[in-house]
């Protein structure tokens, strides 16, 4: 076994990020590793460019990374390549909590971080044996499922290499130059545990950090290679504060200080020498997920955060000149219409650069998804339709189509002309460019969506099922392995 090919596959709809392709860190890191064992490794990142199948079946085992959204694509790609008769191996959160599930679809399930079991897995498919005793692998035999017993996090995550973004189809040649912003990891875990969040069932509760040492040596590969842009890729990147300091006062003076972004929580505004040394260090914008201002709804998302901590915060991080990505949830038992008006209303009044409006979604192997299962609200199992732009589940407080209509809406109102003409107004180029293109992008889901928005006026009663055509996520692949397997047929008759 020489060539492993990792595909991470586009989600089925636009949204805020699709002009911005950010390769996920997980298949980056595997890969990594393997080629450090001397592996042929090449991975598709379908955001950075298209799979070449002709390439993908020369592989001797394919690896699939997949979030919720993007599984029904995986799947159907899966079911090819085995088709051929290539080994497929499957991970990523949805795969992770629907074992049994994805294993119709392909041979081998690698639960939570595997970081630390690739390189005995892929010896153990070259090899035949072993598999059984190999941690976090699920698979089928003689038509009975196994699931090994689950795979330790990774204590250490600085054993972890720097990821090698050169096995990224398109990315071979100066990859910090073509990635307009680079994911470096400093941490792991979440202690907060938010009621629609997957994030501390793959990486637990605790938290784990890289040191400083290895974040800086990552930082100036970035520099020395002319990268200008970084997203640290953590679920809180000021879960520690003061580690978070010493990190950041190492990169001003070591002149490490790129634009960067980040995901913190409202917490951070509480700490004055905190929010100066992020400014000083290159800070540009923060993802901030403020999820509510609805009190009774912050309390059901167990966000253990305030509607005050939430303007303080915004005021403290406009006041050190640091952008805001706010993100919204809309849809808990509290939300009702006037939730959603007051909530695009607050988001103007506060002035916001950006945000997302998004819809509660019950992602598998999560209290949320566990809980409205259990009620019978979920009314529709098509993953393709869970990228939060959905509705897939019976509101208490609103109907389907006020839930849906009304979070366009919203996001029609923030992304107006008229809030586009403000910032214009005020010199404030690069907040009309974002703006222009929230709009845009809001304008094109509503077209391509139109079929569900609609869909959901006929939804009146709870424990509906919503019976849609299945999204075509993955027939573009289908044909593609269609016309390769035509050419083959066609190679093999002229030479017989």
């Amino acid at each position: 076994m020489k060539k492993i090919v990792f595909i991470e596959p586009n989600p089925p709809d636009l949204h805020v990020y699709s002009r911005m392709p950010l390769p996920r860190l997980g298949t980056v890191i595997l890969g990594t590793k393997l080629r450090e064992a001397g592996y042929e490794v090449k991975s598709y990142v379908e955001s950075v460019s298209p799979v070449d199948f002709d390439d993908v079946l020369t592989a001797d085992a394919v690896g699939i990374s997949t979030i919720t959204s993007t599984t029904r694509r995986s799947y159907e790609i899966a079911k090819l390549i085995r088709k051929a008769g290539i080994p497929v191996f499957m991970g990523g959160p949805h795969v992770t909590y629907m074992v049994d599930e994805a294993l119709d679809y392909c041979d081998y399930v690698l639960r939570g971080e595997t970081d630390d079991i690739i390189l005995d897995f892929i010896k153990a498919l070259e090899t035949g044996t072993g598999i059984k005793e190999i941690p976090g692998i699920s698979f089928k035999r003689d038509g009975e499922i196994y699931h090994n017993r689950s795979v330790p996090f990774c204590k250490d995550i600085n054993t972890l290499p720097y990821p090698d973004f050169t096995i990224i189809s398109g990315l071979e040649k100066d990859p910090y130059k073509k990635i307009h912003i680079t994911p470096i990891m400093t941490s792991r875990g979440c202690p907060y545990d938010c009621s629609f969040c997957s994030v501390t069932g793959m990486f637990g509760h605790k938290y784990r950090f890289r040191s400083k040492e290895k974040v800086l040596g990552e930082l100036r590969r970035h520099k020395d290679s002319g990268g200008k842009w970084v997203f640290f890729y953590d679920d809180n990147f000021t879960a520690n504060k003061k580690r978070t300091k010493e990190l950041l006062r190492a990169m001003i003076d070591e002149g490490l200080t790129p634009n960067w972004t980040a995901q913190v929580r409202v917490d951070v505004a509480k700490d004055k020498e905190l929010l100066d040394l992020m400014k000083k260090s290159g800070c540009h914008t923060v993802y901030i997920g403020l999820e509510s201002i609805n009190p009774e709804t912050l309390k059901i998302y167990n966000k253990k955060q305030s509607v005050e901590d939430i303007e303080w915060c915004i005021n403290e991080l406009h006041r050190n000149s640091i952008r805001i990505h706010g993100m919204f949830v809309f849809g808990s038992d509290m939300d009702t219409v006037d939730t959603i008006r007051q909530t695009v209303r607050f988001a103007k009044k506060m002035d916001l650069e950006t945000v997302q409006f998004l819809i509660l979604t019950p992602l598998p192997g999560t209290r949320c998804f566990d809980d409205l299962e259990k009620e019978g609200r979920i009314v529709s199992k098509d993953w393709a339709l869970y990228d939060a732009h959905h509705v897939l589940f019976t509101p208490k407080l609103m109907n389907y189509y006020e839930l849906q209509s009304e979070t366009l809406r919203a996001t029609r109102e923030f992304y107006s002309m008229w809030q586009i003409m403000k910032r214009f107004a005020r010199g404030d180029l690069f907040n009309v460019s974002l703006k222009t293109y929230g709009r845009n992008i809001a304008k094109t889901w509503v077209k391509k969506n139109q079929y569900f928005v609609d869909y959901t006026k006929t939804l009146t009663g709870a424990g509906r099922t919503i019976e849609l055509a299945a999204k075509k996520v993955a027939d573009d692949v289908k044909e593609k392995f269609q016309q390769i397997e035509l050419s083959r047929t066609a190679a093999h008759t002229k030479t017989h």
